[in-house]
Formats: structure tokens, sequence, C-alpha cells
């Protein structure tokens, strides 16, 4: 019902730019080009949890790219998310090789209790419209929601980095048959934000987990990997100098189709972005 009423008002009442507020539009000229920024680009949140996949980001997270997500998920401006959607699929298209099979988007779930709060799951929802930009333009893509919680975690607003590890610590897991239905393709993980990189580091973990198991391959040193790699070990002696450690880069672990698993997503913060650093 939500959707729906959405849906209607935004025909029926005068709107302004969920991005800059400029009047009459949804979404303004200048907002939708701040969506694709300087093109989509490897970004590494530091400190850099243990399994995390490559991720790319089409856009910095702050000014009206910022304010275009919130919309989008807090305020339900269902209107944009077409152009997030086309944003998420050339971040997508970014990372793929040429040729392979077709391109499965798993969404990372968002918490039910947070669902219900919104009404929608904004990260379901763009990947959907990802997907079918992606199609349109001639790849075989389609959405496998095959990610959920598997026990409750608290709200990440004011957890620091190690919290959020902890907290998200084995909490996501693969649906009954999930494995199967990534067997056929090119999996890449997708999100609208990354920050500390925790959420994207569980989902990848999960879906490694169930790729290990339905092949028949114990996970057992996998599992023990990711805990010691997960901000447990540290470099530097000095405790003002000491640096959270990447313990198993990449956890290069290939998918079904024999690729690295890979991560796309809307936005990041500006440090992130590695054309940034020093």
């Amino acid at each position: 019902m939500r959707g729906w009423w959405q849906d209607l008002t935004d025909l029926v009442l005068p709107t302004e730019c969920a991005g800059c507020g400029a009047p009459r539009t949804v979404l303004c000229p200048r907002c939708r080009g701040a969506l694709g920024g300087a093109g989509p680009r490897r970004v590494r949140p530091v400190p850099e949890p243990a399994g995390l996949p490559v991720v790319r980001a089409a856009a910095p997270y702050a000014g009206e790219v910022r304010e275009l997500l919130l919309a989008h998920k807090e305020r339900g401006a269902l209107a944009l998310t077409g152009a997030l959607g086309a944003a998420l699929a050339g971040v997508v298209r970014a990372g793929l090789r040429a040729g392979g099979g077709p391109v499965l988007l798993v969404p990372v779930p968002s918490a039910r209790w947070a669902v219900r709060a919104r009404g929608h799951d904004p990260v379901r929802r763009m990947a959907l419209a990802a997907a079918g930009r992606l199609r349109r333009a001639g790849t075989s893509a389609r959405v496998a929601a095959v990610l959920r919680q598997r026990r409750a975690v608290a709200d990440q607003a004011d957890l620091d980095a190690r919290q959020r590890l902890d907290n998200l610590a084995g909490a996501l897991e693969v649906t009954a048959g999930g494995a199967a239905l990534l067997a056929g393709g090119r999996v890449v993980l997708v999100d609208d934000l990354i920050t500390t990189g925790a959420s994207l580091a569980e989902a990848a973990r999960a879906l490694r987990e169930a790729s290990l198991s339905r092949s028949g391959v114990r996970s057992a040193v996998y599992t023990a990997a990711t805990r010691e790699g997960r901000g447990e070990r540290r470099s530097g002696a000095r405790p003002e100098r000491e640096m959270w450690v990447h313990g198993a880069p990449e956890m290069a672990a290939p998918n079904a189709a024999g690729e690295t698993l890979q991560a796309a997503v809307i936005a990041a913060p500006r440090d992130s972005f590695e054309i940034n650093r020093n």
C-alpha cells in the first residue's frame, strides 16, 4: 500500500528534486549526473575487513548523492528507483569481463524490522531495476535474493568498524536451495552503500560458505581464516600506530563460474576511493 500511495502522490502532487530541491522534477539533470560521478571505481574502506570482495562504487557518498539514497531508502521516494538502478547497473557492468555466463545480482538483505519500518526493501528494488537495465543492454541478468538473516542484529548506525563486524559476524545465511541458484552465473553482491564493509564481507562469507558446502568441500579452514582475519590480528607494536590488517586478502575463493566474487554499490565515502589516496 505504501508503494502504491507514493507512486500516486508523485503523479498528482507538485514534486521537487530529492537531491537538491529543484522544483517540478523528481530528479534534476545535475543530480542524475552526480549519480554517475566520474565513473565506477574501486573502493576500499580503512580498515578493510577480511573477506571483503572487490568492491566498486559509482559516486562519493556526499551532497546530492547522499540525499538521493536517503530519500529512496528512508522516505520512500520510489520514483528514484530507475535512476539508482541505472547507476548500479553501470557499476556492475564495469566489473564484468567480456563474455561469460549470465549475471546474478545478490542483494545484501536488510533487517526485517527495517523493511517493515520503511515499507519496502530499497536494495532489492534497486537490484531489480539494475537487472532490467542490464538485460536491455544485452547482458543476461537476474536478481537472486538468496541471502537472509538467521539471527537478529543491532542497528549499525552508531557502531564503529569493529563493532559492526562483531554485530554481523555469522548473521547471514543462504536460503535453502539458494546455492544451486547461484551455480550458473557470475555473482555480484549489490548494496546501496559501503561504509566499513562489514555487511558486504559477511554477505560474501555466507555465499562462499554455501558454495563450498555444495561442492562437498569442508569450510572449516575458511571459517578459521575469516575468524583470524576479522580484525583480531594487528600489525605494529605501538598502540597509537597499530592498524587492523586484512588477514585474508579478498579471500579470493571463486564463485560457481570460476571468477572472484565482486560487489557493486551506488556510493562510498570519498576517502575510500583508491584514486583519492596518496
